[in-house]
């Protein structure tokens, strides 16, 4: 009985072993100076301020024209509570639930929006009253009666 023996011998040459390490090696190095460079240069995202856009004033007799509204009756008392609503723009409103406080946040003339705390002047003889869910009334005092409403505009 003769057996025929046979040495197992390892197939793959020594030269594919070490091509294949050195591409592995190549390709590691290659990822390293990649992200070392790409981490390392400044960012160009965080150099850039952030710039808020300016609030866009409305005139609410143009818009009101371009709906389809009446010209109001031409009186004298008509005239100047057109003019001195058409100079304000209500942005939004916080009222105050138990104490009848609360602010506004109006923009006057075109000018970017303030807060304004119920009894603070908004602008010269007007202060505000009262404020309502969409609403604010301003007068020449607190315990007058209101002169300008204005109304927050609906949104779309």
């Amino acid at each position: 009985m003769n057996h025929n023996r046979r040495m197992v011998t390892n197939t793959y040459s020594k030269w594919g072993v070490r091509l294949g390490t050195l591409v592995l090696w190549a390709a590691a190095g290659v990822s390293v100076a990649y992200w070392g460079l790409r981490l390392s240069s400044p960012s160009a995202v965080s150099a850039a301020p952030a710039v808020a856009p300016a609030p866009v004033a409305m005139d609410a007799q143009a818009l009101a024209r371009l709906l389809g509204a009446a010209p109001a009756a031409s009186g004298a008392a008509a005239a100047p509570v057109a003019s001195a609503a058409s100079r304000f723009t209500l942005i939004g409103v916080l009222s105050g639930r138990s104490s009848g406080g609360g602010a506004a946040l109006i923009a006057v003339a075109g000018k970017p929006a303030k807060p304004f705390r119920v009894g603070a002047a908004v602008d010269e003889g007007l202060v505000l009253q009262a404020l309502g869910p969409r609403q604010a009334q301003l007068g020449a005092s607190m315990g007058g009666p209101a002169t300008v409403t204005l109304d927050m505009p609906l949104k779309n």
